[in-house]
């Protein structure tokens, strides 16, 4: 085996890890902008609550589209989610500037993530670069090779 097939070899490898990598990261970033559209929601909803009055009449979401009707008993007091399916109570301000908190976290993450993923793409686009130069070098060795044989047969 030659050291240009084993090069070829190499940069391949590094090229399917690198495309392993940026779906990875494609991932986090798809689940992260979940996370921030859910934060978003959730934060819009207290803005909308912080203006009504105990025993408001509410809809509140039970999935498939589906609503129960409620009365909003006390405004001023979240059961807020600490991770681990663990909930605490929270004062309706100390709620809404964590669930802010936690979209401002999100979006850095996010924001690290597209560029941790853009320079992979860089990379992955250089690779294939090279593996296309390689190849094509490859067949015009080759070719060569068929042309001085053909010229040596008598």
């Amino acid at each position: 085996m030659s050291s240009d097939d084993e090069t070829f070899r190499k940069v391949a490898m590094e090229l399917r890890i690198l495309e392993n990598t940026a779906e990875t990261l494609q991932s986090r970033i798809n689940f992260v902008n979940a996370a921030i559209t859910e934060l978003t929601y959730s934060h819009m909803t207290l803005e909308g609550l912080e203006k009504e009055k105990p025993d408001a009449p509410l809809f509140v979401p039970i999935g498939g589209g589906s609503y129960i009707k409620a009365k909003l008993e006390s405004p001023d007091k979240i059961v807020f989610g600490v991770g681990a399916g663990v909930a605490i109570e929270k004062t309706f301000v100390e709620a809404k500037e964590k669930i802010k908190s936690r979209i401002e976290e999100m979006e850095k993450s996010r924001t690290s993530m597209e560029q941790q993923l853009e320079q992979v793409l860089e990379r992955i686009h250089m690779d294939r670069e090279k593996l296309q130069e390689m190849s094509a070098g490859l067949s015009r060795k080759e070719r060569g090779a068929h042309v001085r044989e053909a010229k040596g047969r008598p």
